[in-house]
């Protein structure tokens, strides 16, 4: 299943460096979203619990940091 993904990222992460990579290794298209340039980005995480970067909202659910495992089981 291949919901739609967005990635919430800072620069200079490398969580999120590996995120995006592991997401490109799955073949699983997502937008990213840069917070440090998005106001309203960074509000819609906090409300959703999250405190670190990367943050990624799937349809479904969402996490934040690299969860390797997560990604696989969004490409099954």
């Amino acid at each position: 299943m291949n919901a739609s993904v967005v990635v919430y990222t800072l620069p200079e992460c490398q969580p999120c460096r590996m995120t995006k990579m592991k997401l490109d290794q799955e073949s699983i298209s997502y937008a990213v979203v840069d917070l440090s340039q998005d106001e309203a980005a960074l509000e819609h995480i906090r409300a959703l619990g999250h405190l670190q970067a990367p943050v990624v909202e799937t349809a479904f659910t969402s996490w934040s940091g690299f969860r390797p495992e997560l990604i696989t089981a969004l490409a099954e």
